[in-house]
């Protein structure tokens, strides 16, 4: 490709597209140049310039943005995009969002189907218009003592990383692991770097010397800082710091504040969203949410859109391809009315038009899926309401409990909890629940039942098939016969989410694919998704958005009390409890 676009700049070759009366922003120079034109040859950019008219011949495509503002497509640098809705649908509206590049860490599709799930969600991204970069977990298992997720092994690792798509591996957020020494993730982060690869980090709760040791093994990123200090400490050590705004966590606020007024360097600063719900991706967006919130706190747009799209490619050495508007670069441009509202009127991808006027042009190739993906959710039997029995000859008995601090945080508790025909009783007086986490993935018929705290909502159950990072069935509960009700209707839509109340469904959200994932457009899985966190919320629950509930309640990065199908754990002291007289 270097000879055409070289003559094409020599106007000894004529261009596709010729983009005239242009408003650069130029994120090589940080400038705003106005009456540019660039010219497009295929896929990359050929000519930038005043006068691109020696490039244009009787076919060249000339359009007249007059006067708009042309950047660089942003890029998500670290999204989990197997969740909620198919990556089709992510891609669709991304891309009305500006939002041209992601760099996908697949985690939850590989914990439930391994090797054979990576390469399917690498196939299912392969034809869309958005560019979909993979990263192969690098979080699983997160505890080889207690977690059961499926993960890829060296040897499947070594065939995924000749995928031309997959560019090294995801976060490592087991960081104790790295400073341990422990020799499986040793030697995988060895092979990703000898190949030339990246490795993403995750170093929540590390600094100092466990930080140094983590940065010194070579990874040199982090997504999870939440204010100045830890990104300062971060970038004093070489490290690239990715500054969250998602749907899990809003890290903004807390940070970009201090980076202007301290005039820290921008250079190794990215956005990232770590994932978004289908609520969120339609209210707030994605990375362009990022560069207004960043703007509205006080940064030059021309920085934050930097930050949104070179810095990025440049971290994952694709600097060279993508991240700006300048000759040779793969022509992914943005073209907008302003830069406050940074709605995209029109978005080329490759030098094709996708977006114009702030509508899709171009069709993505329907989704199709292989069979297998859709049916992941195997148990062994129908529930009934004595799978949900914790079984005593007491009276009364002191039970160990899974306090709610947040829908995220949990602590060990205790409950004197009263037994009622030789089954320990969830409590409605103290607001104490029964929980239980069920094999689903195996198929095996295990199943852990405790007790959970603090939910405060009226209602029969909620479940739950998606859960970080074991993907346990997780059903918590008032009484066992609502409880059987919401397994039985999450193993018959094999995945998903259902709440029920008095032995009837109150809402559902249907996520067949993996047990992760719906097949329904996003217009249509959003108000599925919204009715779940609405409805319980509306009961009573003291929480506003009771989905993360089950789906954090396994995950064992997190102190203090998870549970698995395997039983309840301490995660800090890396000990099972016991759910009675504990």
């Amino acid at each position: 490709m270097i000879g055409p676009l070289n003559q094409v700049a020599m106007g000894e070759k004529k261009a596709d597209i010729v983009l005239k009366n242009c408003r650069l922003v130029n994120v090589y120079s940080r400038e705003i140049i106005p009456q540019t034109q660039i010219a497009i040859l295929k896929d990359r950019i050929a000519y930038v310039g005043r006068d691109a008219s020696h490039t244009a011949g009787e076919k060249t495509a000339i359009i007249d943005l007059e006067e708009k503002f042309v950047t660089p497509g942003f890029a998500d640098s670290h999204i989990h995009i197997d969740q909620y809705i198919l990556p089709s649908e992510l891609a669709r509206h991304a891309l009305l969002c500006g939002t041209t590049a992601l760099f996908s860490d697949p985690i939850d599709i590989v914990s439930v189907c391994g090797y054979r799930g990576f390469r399917e969600f690498v196939r299912m991204t392969d034809e869309l218009p958005i560019r979909v970069f993979h990263m192969i977990p690098g979080g699983l298992p997160v505890d080889r003592k207690f977690s059961h997720a499926r993960t890829i092994s060296k040897t499947e690792q070594k065939k995924t990383f000749e995928l031309a798509s997959v560019l090294g591996m995801g976060e490592v957020f087991s960081w104790t692991k790295v400073t341990t020494h422990d020799p499986i993730t040793i030697q995988n982060i060895s092979h990703i770097l000898e190949n030339g690869g990246i490795v993403n980090g995750h170093t929540a709760g590390a600094s100092d010397k466990k930080l140094n040791a983590y940065i010194a093994s070579g990874i040199f990123s982090c997504h999870e800082p939440v204010n100045y200090d830890q990104v300062m400490e971060r970038l004093r050590l070489g490290m690239w710091v990715m500054m969250r705004d998602g749907s899990i966590r809003r890290d903004l606020e807390s940070i970009v504040p201090n980076v202007l007024s301290n005039k820290t360097y921008l250079d190794r600063l990215m956005f990232c969203t770590d994932g978004v719900t289908p609520k969120d991706l339609l209210e707030f967006g994605m990375i362009d949410h990022c560069i207004r919130k960043s703007v509205s706190i006080g940064m030059e747009p021309i920085d934050a859109i930097t930050i949104a799209s070179r810095n990025c490619f440049e971290y994952y050495k694709m600097g060279n391809d993508l991240g700006g508007i300048a000759p040779g670069k793969l022509a992914d441009i943005l073209v907008f009315d302003d830069l406050d509202k940074l709605r995209p009127d029109k978005v080329f991808v490759g030098g094709k038009l996708l977006v114009a006027h702030g509508n899709l042009v171009s069709k993505s190739p329907k989704p199709v899926l292989s069979k297998w993906i859709t049916k992941t959710v195997r148990v062994r039997h129908k529930f009934a309401e004595n799978d949900f029995l914790v079984r005593s000859k007491e009276s009364s008995v002191q039970a160990t409990v899974i306090r709610m601090d947040t829908e995220i945080i949990t602590k060990k508790d205790s409950e004197e909890l009263c037994v009622r025909d030789g089954n320990v009783a969830a409590s409605r007086e103290k607001d104490v629940w029964k929980v239980a986490a069920i094999d689903r993935t195996y198929g095996t018929g295990k199943k852990c039942v405790g007790f959970l705290k603090n939910l405060g909502a009226d209602i029969g159950a909620f479940g739950s098939t998606q859960s970080f990072h074991e993907n346990d069935m997780i059903v918590i509960g008032s009484n066992e016969k609502d409880m059987a009700l919401v397994a039985n209707e999450l193993a018959k839509a094999q995945g998903g989410m259902v709440a029920a109340r008095d032995g009837k469904i109150m809402c559902r959200f249907e996520m067949p694919v993996a047990g992760l994932v719906s097949k329904l457009p996003l217009e249509e899985a959003v108000v599925q998704y919204n009715e779940i966190d609405e409805k319980i919320a509306e009961s009573g629950c003291k929480f506003k958005q009771p989905h993360l509930i089950p789906l954090f309640l396994p995950f064992l990065a997190l102190p203090e009390v998870r549970i698995l199908y395997s039983g309840v754990v301490d995660v800090k002291n890396r000990a099972y409890l016991k759910i009675l007289g504990g």
